[in-house]
């Protein structure tokens, strides 16, 4: 009886857990996080310069992108990009760009962007809004995203692309230099193009050698065997073991019998030395 009643509560203890792996594992499993990879992520920008274009980038972007592949409408996006990470390929219209008539790095080091609703129009396009921080302003605007794709990278992790773009007036955020006239446009176009890595449960970059290791390793849990009255146990004989033959101790030489012996290496070359300097 005790056999029984053990077996059917582990049984349903067993049962239980499979039910609530099988429910709560695919929730877990649609949920990604993926933190921005720095070294290959923009923000690029560009706006007119009397009747061209001018562009350049931000290159400093950091933050993450929580993913939710079930439903993309619960994903968000946080990301902060250095200020002081302007580049626009000349450098003194980069330090003129960073004083205080246009950026005021000094004072606002930082550009913010925090998502606050995902409509997905497809399964790689949608709109993306969110609170833009940027010169002190913090501003309601709407992106157009897309998914790019997921591949692993080669140092076993696993990668996402995103990109998505806007426009705003910079004059909303109190950029206002040479507005409304002047050599420098109002309207800024911007395109974000980031690279995320995936990040594991642990918050480290997933890795798909350590996965498939934790994956590989199986607990067993063994049932009870219940004891059999009739068994007896099946005595064990020792198998015989021979004994080596005792060694017979060296015998002393017989009185009279000189013992010859073997001249050591030493000796020899000792010999021949005096053999050469004779």
């Amino acid at each position: 009886m005790y056999y029984i009643a053990y077996s059917t509560r582990f049984a349903l203890i067993m049962l239980a857990l499979g039910f609530a792996f099988a429910f709560a594992a695919p929730v877990q499993a649609d949920v990604k996080t993926f933190k921005i990879d720095s070294a290959h992520s923009f923000a690029n920008w560009q706006l007119r310069h009397i009747v061209a274009i001018t562009s350049g980038t931000f290159y400093d972007v950091n933050g993450s992108v929580t993913l939710d592949l079930s439903n993309i409408a619960n994903s968000s996006v946080n990301a902060t990009i250095s200020t002081y990470s302007l580049n626009s390929s000349h450098q003194r219209r980069d330090l003129h760009t960073l004083t205080d008539e246009f950026l005021d790095a000094r004072n606002f080091p930082e550009i913010k962007f925090v998502s606050s609703a995902i409509a997905p129009e497809t399964a790689e396009k949608g709109k993306l809004t969110g609170q833009l921080t940027l010169h002190g302003v913090t501003k309601p605007i709407t992106m157009n995203y897309q998914i790019l794709g997921f591949g692993p990278d080669p140092w076993g992790g696993m990668r996402a692309g995103f990109k998505a773009t806007t426009r705003i007036n910079r004059s909303d955020y109190g950029i206002s230099k040479f507005t409304p006239t002047g050599p420098v446009g109002n309207e800024v176009d911007i395109t974000l193009l980031i690279e995320g890595i995936e990040l594991g449960a642990d918050g480290k970059p997933w890795n798909a050698s350590a996965a498939a290791a934790e994956k590989a390793k199986v607990i067993s849990y063994p049932m009870p065997i219940a004891p059999t009255p009739e068994a007896q146990p099946t005595p064990v004989t020792a198998p015989a073991v021979a004994l080596p033959a005792p060694i017979a101790p060296p015998q002393p030489a017989a009185a009279g019998t000189a013992e010859k012996v073997e001249p050591s290496m030493e000796d020899q070359l000792k010999k021949k030395l005096k053999g050469l300097f004779k």
